[in-house]
């Protein structure tokens, strides 16, 4: 059978329900599964995906992010295979050339001076260390982060993820003070211009650390909001605000999880448009830099990097496998570009969805920048985010061959998130625009009582 021939539908449904069945047997309620009957997706090449009833699909989330260049990029698992019959693993204990020579690569791009790379096994365990670091650095466990962030799972990210959605208990290691500024077009500065905007919420900071102790260790924020919806403060926000700390001491955490390696397109970090105060203290990344494989980060400052005074190491961080599947990702990377064609494909994208949603009521934003768009919607005829419209768009998209991503601030995920592998072309951009423009008017007949189209 061929990659794109559907399998005879009865068999292919009976080993779905089969396996969803187990996996609701054996895995937490709490770990979600997208559509009403969820995907099992058993193979992909380039920027498609096939489920195991060999249907296949455009895919325009590319597992969370992750999938930053192509599924079964050549150069990758080339290098994976290659390695993996050498060794599979031997721990930060010994010497790992993979591993070093992907730290050289991203200390060199990270713009962070007499920069120091140690490597996790992801994002979240990334922003743990970041934590960690600034926490020590600082002898402090006072740490600023952005109202609607998101930066992990574990309880210390938890404990600074201002999402609460994603926020599961109150308890936490850190005393967390949540600053204005991550969402452009909500809350109480939402009516200003950028300029005045970003006064208010410099004001707001500089007001919140004159009711704290003087000893805050960190500000850690997403350059643009992930899981809270794509979400952005004007450029040079954070700029202003390093303003602010550095006179204080306070460090500044880049989360660059999700914005990182070219894929906002005007910049390689997300920091970069923020670039006038110069490059954060600390950077954290993941997701895209394994394009699958489990890879995440923090870089520093020596100094800072340097602080700890107990033993530490990684059994699994910065594995050769992983080394190498990185270092071949981020090579095809820059040798193609691909921030390039982010910017260039993305620009393309955001003005077709743009012109797609003009007039429907479902829809009451189209943002972002390069490959990393956000469309808000809301009951029609309201402001009020809508989890059943981005649902039902869900849905319709899958019909229609094409699979994306939702999320959201507060208690909501009415929020469309767009991030293609970033070597999406031309024409499947122009083919996932018709498919979204398709499930927006069926989302928006489908919540008037009419028809769906």
């Amino acid at each position: 059978m061929s990659r794109g021939e559907p399998a005879p539908a009865a068999a292919g449904s009976g080993v779905h329900r089969e396996l969803l069945a187990r996996h609701r047997a054996v895995l937490p309620d709490w770990l979600a599964l997208y559509y009403a009957e969820p995907l099992e997706i058993t193979h992909g090449e380039g920027r498609h995906v096939w489920d195991a009833e060999g249907r296949r699909y455009l895919d325009f989330f590319g597992g969370i992010l992750t999938t930053m260049t192509a599924h079964a990029l050549p150069e990758v698992t080339k290098a994976v295979a290659e390695q993996a019959g050498r060794i599979l693993h031997t721990s930060t204990v010994y010497l790992d050339r993979p591993m070093v020579e992907l730290a050289e690569r991203i200390a060199a791009l990270s713009g962070i001076p007499d920069a120091r790379v140690f490597f996790t096994t992801s994002g979240t365990e990334a922003n743990d260390t970041a934590l960690l670091l600034a926490t020590a650095h600082r002898r402090s466990n006072q740490v600023l982060a952005m109202r609607n962030s998101y930066h992990g799972r574990s309880f210390s990210a938890v404990g600074i993820t201002g999402n609460r959605s994603w926020s599961p208990t109150s308890l936490s290691p850190l005393q967390t003070l949540y600053v204005h500024g991550g969402v452009r077009t909500r809350g109480p500065f939402a009516h200003l211009d950028d300029e005045a905007f970003t006064a208010a919420c410099v004001a707001d900071l500089a007001d919140m650390l004159g009711q704290a102790r003087a000893d805050v260790a960190a500000l850690i924020a997403e350059p643009v909001q992930g899981v809270g919806g794509f979400t952005s403060p004007p450029d040079g926000l954070y700029a202003a605000f390093r303003e602010v700390l550095q006179q204080h001491g306070i460090l500044w955490i880049s989360d660059e999880v999700q914005t990182g390696w070219g894929r906002t397109g005007d910049h390689f970090w997300g920091w970069q448009a923020h670039a006038a105060a110069g490059p954060p203290d600390l950077l954290t990344f993941a997701k895209g830099i394994g394009n699958g494989m489990s890879v995440g980060g923090v870089v520093a400052r020596a100094e800072v990097m340097n602080c700890l005074d107990a033993n530490s190491l990684s059994t699994f961080g910065g594995s050769p496998v992983t080394m190498a599947a990185a270092n071949a990702n981020l090579a095809h990377l820059l040798d193609h570009d691909l921030q390039g064609n982010a910017r260039r494909v993305g620009g393309l994208l955001l003005e077709r969805l743009r012109a797609a949603a003009a007039g429907l009521g479902v829809v009451r934003e189209v943002r972002g920048r390069g490959l990393m768009i956000g469309i808000e919607l809301v009951a029609p005829g309201t402001d009020t985010p809508s989890p059943e419209a981005a649902s039902l768009v869900l849905e319709a998209a899958r019909e229609g061959g094409l699979l994306l991503g939702k999320g959201g601030g507060h208690a909501t995920a009415g929020v469309l998130r767009i991030a293609p592998p970033l070597t999406l072309t031309v024409a499947e951009a122009e083919e996932g625009a018709a498919v979204l423009e398709h499930a927006l008017r069926t989302a928006e007949s489908a919540l008037a009582g009419g028809q769906t189209a």
